[in-house]
């Protein structure tokens, strides 16, 4: 049987078909969030570990820090998640035990102090089932305008098998859940309503978020 995360909320990665990118012509397309080489999946294995019921967002990875920062002002039109593939006992323990089935989207946030963050927009929710075992793109209906320094947040509401783990202690993601609460991976703490703050406290090591966005960089003026 499937086990919940213990002391990290975790998931997986996998191979697979991907969605094609909106148009976007005469633009620069940049992938953020995108680490090689590609980590392995943690699920079927036993335990199959899941990302719960937060917001997180890679923090740090090998030596690249920011990961999931937002290096220009653009928009963004698609983001990547890959999915490991558990077996349907685990699926079937996940689904009772974390609110259903396996869900998630993208959400925007705008960093303050203190590790905490406002949410700024959002993806739509994408049902993940379908994908296991794959790496799949989601293009967005509209896309999403992003400035420099804001952070690309993944919320799971229910759960959802896209981490890696056992890494190096240099990689590492933060979910917003506060001082207190690490190891509680049942309640629901995702950042989903407009303006909402929430304080990402809690640091997960050795353990890698498996989505990237890909976004367009806003063209520069024209001189003269």
């Amino acid at each position: 049987m499937a086990l919940m995360p213990r002391k990290s909320p975790l998931a997986v990665a996998a191979v697979g078909a991907a969605l094609a990118l909106p148009a976007a012509a005469s633009a620069d397309i940049i992938e953020v969030g995108k680490l090689d080489p590609p980590a392995t999946p943690s699920c079927p294995s036993k335990p199959c570990l899941a990302v719960s019921r937060t917001t997180g967002y890679q923090a740090k990875g090998g030596a690249t820090r920011g990961l999931m920062t937002i290096p220009k002002n653009g928009r963004i039109v698609a983001w990547t998640i890959s999915l490991g593939k558990p077996g349907k006992k685990q699926v079937a323990f996940f689904d009772e035990k974390l609110g259903g089935e396996s869900q998630a989207q993208i959400t925007i946030l705008n960093p303050r102090r203190k590790l905490r963050s406002r949410a700024v927009a959002q993806g739509e929710l994408q049902k993940l089932t379908p994908f296991f075992g794959s790496t799949v793109q989601f293009a967005l209906d509209k896309s999403i305008v992003v400035k420099k320094g804001w952070v690309v947040a993944l919320t799971v509401p229910t759960w959802a098998p896209a981490l890696a783990v056992g890494l190096g202690a240099d990689t590492s993601w933060r979910a917003s859940r506060g001082k207190g609460t690490c190891e509680d991976t049942s309640t629901q703490t995702t950042q989903t309503q407009p303006n909402q703050l929430a304080q990402y406290y809690c640091l997960y090591r050795t353990a890698r978020l498996l989505y990237s966005v890909h976004y367009v960089i806003d063209p520069k003026p024209k001189s003269g």
